[in-house]
């Protein structure tokens, strides 16, 4: 992956992010007006889910800081397309905000061959919220303890083993392809309806490994039925600090770097200083230790960046998830 300021580990929240709340833009005397009725969190997805406890929990506390009520919208439908349509196409005036992933803002455009909506030139970027890296799991049963155990298992087979994801173009599906291409193995990929099932074939043994978030595999690690051999990104997850990051492991292709990620963004014609108060809330929200402890509850890393800093990772990142999309063929309707 291409190099820029700030690791992939995001991790700006707690002393760091203080600080940097306190550097806060001049532009937000600009904006007086702002927000001068409720402002609305949309999520693209269900009720109930991560995204969702994500954005109520940082919601809470922007209400809070901005003076006014901060909603949370649940838009499911296509793979967060709906609801990221309805924030490019709404009034530029910072009251509609998109809870945006990594697949919404990053991956869709890759992945269909039209979209009601171009993350590049509809939406603007406020912060980065959070980071979700992600875990390469295989059955206890496995004989690999590593990845170099695994890549040697794998290439010994003769049908070079499976993975599984929770769905065509995922993290883990696209991850698998590209192991199968660098590894020069032919693994075979099996898309399911979820997180909960693929891991449960995984604890069977009906899969060789698969990727997985660390929310869901934990109660298996700590029982003995699943073993963690890596994790993406730059940085060691506090709940499993003996679990090494793929570089660490001997494999630092920038494929492995990547994280999934949750962030904030407005319709692109947004004022910079209504832009500007509300990556400074975000920030503030970030940092709060209610939110840190509920997104260390989830698996995930606070950040709590600027838009500038948001902009530059989403640009490093931009052709890492393109080359991964490509080497998968996967293509969505």
């Amino acid at each position: 992956m291409a190099i820029h300021p700030f690791p992939h580990s995001w991790t700006l929240a707690g002393p760091l992010a203080a600080c940097m709340a306190l550097l806060v833009p001049a532009a937000l005397a600009q904006a007086p007006d702002f927000p001068h009725k409720a402002v609305t969190l949309v999520v693209p997805y269900p009720a109930g889910g991560g995204t969702d406890v994500v954005a109520r929990s940082v919601a809470e506390q922007m209400a809070r800081l901005l003076g006014q009520p901060v909603v949370v919208d649940n838009k499911p439908g296509a793979s967060g397309i709906m609801g990221t349509s309805a924030v490019a196409k709404a009034a530029p005036d910072g009251h509609t905000v998109l809870v945006g992933l990594t697949q919404s803002l990053l991956t869709n455009p890759f992945l269909y061959a039209r979209l009601p909506y171009d993350p590049r030139k509809d939406l603007g970027l406020v912060s980065l919220v959070a980071t979700s890296p992600l875990l390469l799991l295989v059955p206890a049963s496995s004989p690999a303890h590593n990845l170099a155990d695994l890549q040697r298992t794998l290439r010994a087979r003769s049908d070079g083993g499976n993975c599984g994801s929770w769905g065509a173009g995922s993290y883990p599906h696209l991850a698998c392809a590209h192991m199968a291409s660098s590894w020069k193995a032919p693994i075979a990929h099996i898309a399911y309806k979820g997180e909960a099932p693929m891991l449960q074939d995984l604890v069977g043994g009906q899969l060789s490994f698969t990727i997985g978030s660390a929310i869901s595999a934990k109660p298996y690690l700590d029982a003995g039925k699943l073993r963690a051999l890596a994790v993406t990104g730059s940085q060691r997850l506090p709940v499993l600090p003996a679990v090494p990051t793929f570089a660490e492991a001997g494999f630092a292709d920038p494929e492995y770097r990547v994280v999934g990620w949750l962030g904030l963004a407005v319709p692109q014609a947004t004022p910079p200083a209504v832009v500007a108060r509300l990556q400074h809330a975000a920030q503030q929200a970030v940092a709060t230790p209610e939110v840190g402890k509920r997104f260390a509850q989830l698996g995930m890393l606070p950040v709590g960046s600027t838009a500038e800093q948001f902009r530059q990772s989403y640009a490093a990142d931009l052709p890492v998830w393109e080359r991964l999309v490509r080497t998968s063929g996967a293509r969505l309707d």
